[in-house]
């Protein structure tokens, strides 16, 4: 590798975005050139001084930026038909049903507007937990935001306006909480937000004690389709390496994910214990790989186990 390729890949190979046999090309070439050693120390800095600067939105603008992202993401994977009813009748039907109009004969969609009120009413009484105890010393503060969708003049004078509203409340409290234990665990299977599981399993994955959290772990290393998550799950489950369940749950990883990273994490968790049968996942890990630097690492374990790299 020259300088100018080793230069153009610093900023990755901070960032961890080179593949395996990129970052050591890479790394060779620092060790031994004194001046992309330098360049990298100035990356390094750079770095520093950025991660340095951290703006932290409101909860009110991020609660507002993820549900309109959660809004489009719908509208993005709804069919062309389904799209255009959401952007234009369906939701004219619904605001037509809240709206009071003065004649005897209610409509249709004013029916329809009640149920679903009625139904939205209920649904909220359901899941809004009625008793948030159990966080000690837990501060809770009650947010909002709202938005003005729809403005109608009703009389001379008068106008009617609907809103759409966001309540949120803030709680604090120790991780070893039952209440926020359970929170987390929610938020750590939340299908439209990454950066939610990410952090909320980070938080779990030291509490890895508890059976329920070590098998949110196992989902989540197993399920979730992003890679960031199933590191941060892999972490917490290297104290059980031992574990059987835990064991049969990392060969299915190792043989299924489609992470290279995530993959070489779960080897050097599987070999510390040699096995015959982790002879035979190794093998069949060595037909299908096509990861250089993962096939390296299956041989080498392989070769210390005195076994073949060929299945029979």
């Amino acid at each position: 590798m020259t300088c100018e390729e080793a230069e153009k890949n610093l900023a990755l190979l901070l960032y961890g975005e080179l593949s395996f046999e990129e970052e050591e090309l890479v790394e060779v070439h620092v060790d031994e050139c004194a001046a992309c050693r330098k360049a990298l120390a100035r990356e390094r800095a750079m770095f520093a001084a950025l991660d340095s600067v951290e703006l932290v939105p409101s909860a009110a603008a991020l609660a507002e930026s993820r549900a309109e992202l959660r809004r489009r993401l719908e509208l993005a994977a709804a069919p062309s038909g389904l799209a255009h009813v959401r952007n234009s009748g369906f939701w004219d039907k619904i605001r037509e049903g809240f709206t009071i109009h003065f004649h005897f004969a209610p409509g249709l969609a004013q029916v329809a507007g009640a149920a679903a009120m009625l139904a939205l009413g209920f649904l909220t009484a359901r899941v809004t937990p009625h008793s948030l105890g159990g966080f000690g010393s837990s501060e809770v503060m009650p947010l909002a935001s709202s938005r003005v969708r729809y403005v109608e003049p009703v009389s001379p004078g008068r106008v009617q306006i609907v809103l759409d509203e966001t309540r949120q409340r803030v709680l604090s409290g120790s991780v070893d909480d039952e209440a926020i234990q359970r929170l987390l665990l929610t938020a750590a299977k939340d299908p439209s937000d990454a950066g939610l599981r990410v952090e909320s399993v980070d938080l779990l994955k030291n509490n890895s004690q508890s059976a329920e959290i070590r098998h949110a772990l196992v989902y989540s290393l197993e399920h979730d389709p992003n890679a960031g998550v199933r590191l941060k799950a892999l972490d917490g489950l290297k104290q059980f390496a031992e574990d059987p369940d835990t064991r049969k749950a990392l060969t299915q990883v190792l043989l299924k994910d489609d992470n290279p990273g995530v993959r070489t994490e779960v080897i050097d968790l599987l070999v510390q214990r040699h096995t015959d049968a982790m002879v035979g996942v190794l093998q069949e890990l060595m037909e299908k790989e096509d990861n250089g630097y993962i096939r390296m690492r299956c041989q080498k374990v392989l070769q210390e186990m005195n076994a073949s790299s060929e299945m029979y």
